[in-house]
């Protein structure tokens, strides 16, 4: 596509396939001799075009995204890019400092079709393995197809209209945003969309106020057609009109004129027409094919790092499997306990067959069947979202991802650092997608600037801070509002937390030196000038809260402001571990920080236990007066702490599910995530598969405040509203389930629910010392497991792999295999 406005290339040069190295997760399996297996489709699929947000697909790069309605007579796809947002920079003088912005929609790209069209045969679905979406229907003998995706390596939605007749192809082409603009159109079918952000966030009224100027969009919308009669016109300055098309190619590019956190928009150097022009101008030179096979083999390098497959056997035993391809010299006993041999399973093809229906029928007939493969969905459906909405370069994913059609959305869609913007993250590492961490960093990183200013201002302290709440200008002073949430300085030493996880994962040592450890560092800082003398020799933070959440005080009265609450001490104990950490592999330990923690991590409270066996929330025993409150701040330490265990604090792992029986099983989807993971921390499978069963359960648009938690139709979660947090916390806890690991031990299979799925495998998880592992299991019980450090950076020299009452030592060299049974015995070793 050169823009010439030539009709025959349309899809010039065919289809391209990429061939590809397998991923190091199937390369394993395959030279361990495991089976390819026959997966359902990974697909969300409708039957009808949305009537809500919620039923519309979403496709995203990381920083343009789009929810897909898919409408017969008319089709709307939302636009949103992620540096689009309301307010500039700004920097409170004063403990509770200004509002934070809030995040726009872009726009929409209208397609119109006709009035009173009946169709037939009408399926939307978006394909996880291809992040794609598309429409068919009928119209007569006619079949109309149509295809969206958003590419990552050349920044544009593209979108491809095709009919199985020649000329069939007609529609009207325009776009719209609710936010002050201009469009127009030039005669090489292009309409131009200018516009700019309000200066300050919608009011309570909904208005908007322009002074200070905001900032500056365009979106540019490409129309290329195919087909010796098709013609297209221009309608009134604003809108394209195509008519009698073989096929037709939108291709759209959006910039804005963000050029930092730190740079106000009215002082932006950059021009987002030209921005979008080059973006456009490169895309457009391609075809569509050439546009569609580097989008999925950039997608693909990812998303297809792991597999997942749960399978429950027919009726739950061994004994409704068939064997299939059964080598000849391989008896039919030794095959059934042998990975090597495929197996066919008879409810495998009742989940192969579930996989077409409707998406929205799968999840309210889940309460009956469970059936597996849903969990399957859902899994990789957290994974494509993470993949289509966080990539390096783009910014944070905020409270909805990058999805948001509303100009004053709930809470702003702002990221909220007191649980939802860390659990946005929790799968990047466990599910195989650490890249995905990068937008994380560089925010981090752009945080501690404006936190060095707000915790001087505000606290007198060193180091740098950040609260309960922040946006695209990465906001650090208290929010104006309630203390019980706004009140938390917690929310950057939480984040820093992710800092230390990254390497332990990834053993990324360039990585802990030059971007980790100084920002470590100044979080503690903080951490050191924050904490005071207090009772007993204690180092203790005054004020404290816990999020969200109230107590009773000794006079009767709700209160939520406090001293040391178990949150807080449980996260400076991370940062400090941390940095003594990171200070030893990189040759710091005698610097003042250091010296300073040392002293200080003896002094801090402990976690205590209350007179009702629980986890106390606060430093002293209070009265809970919503003892089912959301929130379970305080069982940080078990996850994603790092401070209770089974194995070293069986007493206080105790209390937690005392804790856990209490708080109950309700809650927002996130909540329900969370609690997932902390039953599997606590190796109880049997609740935590009750939370997924929590979890996946339908909501109404019409009436979902009537129930907390659950999935909408295109298996966004909910709060609710929509919020994203919950589809990361549910593939994060289900590796929890499966795999565990600390910096030198690695669990096989800790909480696998063995009654629901008793036969599986899971291929490409992530654990702590750079390890990667493949697990097969049979009867509710291992069978095989491949691990293997990453063939390129360093590893932990020695680690132990437990399951159950087994125990093995490995010495993980770069790229060597090991190969156990079921009880832990090495088979075989080799290089990848």
């Amino acid at each position: 596509m050169d823009g010439d406005g030539r009709s025959d290339d349309c899809d010039a040069g065919g289809e391209w396939i990429w061939v590809r190295r397998p991923q190091e997760a199937e390369a394993a399996a395959a030279a361990a001799g495991w089976p390819t297996e026959e997966a359902p489709p990974l697909k969300v699929v409708f039957a009808s075009p949305a009537r809500y947000f919620t039923d519309a697909a979403p496709i995203g790069n990381g920083r343009l995204g789009a929810l897909v309605w898919g409408g017969v007579t008319s089709e709307k796809l939302q636009l949103n890019h992620d540096t689009l947002w309301t307010g500039g920079p700004a920097v409170a003088y004063g403990l509770s400092g200004d509002e934070t912005q809030s995040y726009q929609p872009l726009g929409d790209i209208d397609l119109a079709f006709g009035e009173h069209i009946k169709y037939t045969n009408y399926k939307r679905y978006l394909d996880l393995e291809s992040a794609t979406v598309n429409v068919t229907y009928s119209v007569g003998e006619v079949l109309y197809s149509r295809e969206h995706f958003s590419s990552n390596p050349h920044q544009v939605i593209a979108t491809k209209i095709s009919a199985n007749k020649p000329g069939a192809v007609s529609c009207t082409v325009s776009l719209a945003t609710p936010l002050d603009h201009r469009i127009r159109v030039t005669d090489a079918n292009e309409i131009i969309m200018e516009g700019s952000c309000p200066g300050e966030k919608p009011a309570g009224d909904g208005n908007a106020s322009n002074h200070p100027p905001g900032m500056k969009f365009c979106a540019i919308l490409y129309l290329l057609t195919s087909g010796a009669n098709g013609q297209v016109q221009v309608l009134n300055d604003k809108m394209l009109k195509l008519d009698g098309a073989d096929s037709a190619v939108l291709l759209l590019a959006a910039a804005t004129s963000f050029e930092g956190p730190f740079v106000k928009p009215s002082e932006s150097t950059l021009d987002p027409v030209t921005s979008a022009f080059t973006t456009l101008n490169m895309a457009r030179s391609m075809s569509y094919a050439q546009l569609k096979a580097y989008h999925m083999d950039d997608y693909q390098s990812l998303f297809q790092r792991v597999s997942l497959q749960l399978s429950r056997g027919s009726n739950g035993v061994l004994g409704g499997s068939t064997l299939a391809h059964l080598p000849e010299n391989i008896s039919q006993d030794a095959a059934v306990s042998d990975c090597t041999v495929q197996m066919v399973d008879c409810s495998r093809l009742n989940e192969l067959n579930n996989s077409e229906k409707p998406t929205v029928d799968r999840i309210i007939s889940f309460r009956h069947d469970e059936d597996p493969s849903l969990v399957e969905l859902l899994f990789q459906f957290g994974r494509y979202l993470l993949i289509s909405c966080s990539r390096p370069g783009t910014q944070v994913s905020n409270l909805q991802g990058i999805w948001n059609n509303e100009t004053n959305a709930p809470w702003g869609t702002a990221p909220h650092p007191n649980i939802n913007l860390q659990m946005n993250y929790w799968p990047s590492l466990p599910c195989n997608l650490s890249e995905c961490q990068d937008p994380l960093f560089d925010f981090i990183g752009s945080l501690s600037v404006n936190g060095a200013k707000t915790a001087k201002v505000n606290y007198g302290a060193n180091g740098w801070v950040s609260h309960q709440v922040t946006d695209l200008w990465a906001k650090t002073s208290p929010d104006a509002g309630d203390p019980s949430w706004a009140l938390w300085p917690m929310g950057g030493p939480w984040l820093a937390t992710h800092l230390w996880e990254h390497y332990s994962f990834t053993m990324d040592r360039e990585f802990l030196e030059r971007t980790a450890y100084p920002l470590l560092e100044g979080s503690a800082s903080f951490l050191l000038s924050w904490l005071i003398e207090g009772h007993e020799g204690y180092l203790e933070t005054n004020p404290s809260t816990s999020p969200e959440h109230y107590f009773i005080a000794p006079d009767g009265k709700k209160a939520s402001v406090s001293y040391s609450t178990t949150m807080d001490m449980s996260i400076i104990r991370e940062v400090f571990s941390a940095v003594l950490l990171s200070a030893d592999i990189l040759g710091k330990s005698s610097t003042d920080v250091v010296q300073r923690i040392k002293a200080a991590l003896p002094r801090l409270p402990p976690i205590k236990i209350g007179r009702d066996g629980t986890i106390m929330e606060w430093a002293q025993d209070f009265k809970d007066p919503e003892p089912q409150h959301r929130h379970v701040s305080h069982l940080f330490g078990l996850y994603p702490g790092h401070t209770m265990t089974l194995e070293q604090t069986p007493d206080l792992c105790k209390a937690v599910a005392n804790t856990l029986y209490k708080r109950g099983d309700k809650g927002p989807g996130w909540s329900t995530s969370w609690k997932m993971a902390l039953w599997a921390h606590l190796h109880n499978s049997e609740h935590a598969y009750k939370m997924i069963l929590q979890l996946i359960t339908l909501i109404d648009p019409k009436h979902e405040h009537e129930k907390e938690g659950g999935l909408y139709s295109n298996l966004f979660t909910a709060h609710p509203p929509f919020q994203i947090d919950a589809n990361f916390g549910f593939p994060a806890a289900l590796c929890e389930m499966l795999v565990q690991s600390t910096g030198s031990d690695l669990y096989l299979l800790p909480a696998l629910p063995r009654d629901k799925w008793p036969h599986g495998s899971v291929k490409g998880l992530r654990a702590r010392g750079g390890l990667t592992v493949n697990i097969c299991w049979k009867e509710g019980s291992l069978h095989e497991a491949l691990v293997w450090s990453s063939s390129s950076g360093n590893s932990l020299a020695l680690a132990r792999v437990h399951y159950g009452d087994h125990a093995a030592v490995i010495s993980a060299s770069p790229g060597q295999v090991y190969r156990f049974n079921s009880e832990l015995k090495c088979l075989e070793t080799w290089q990848l």
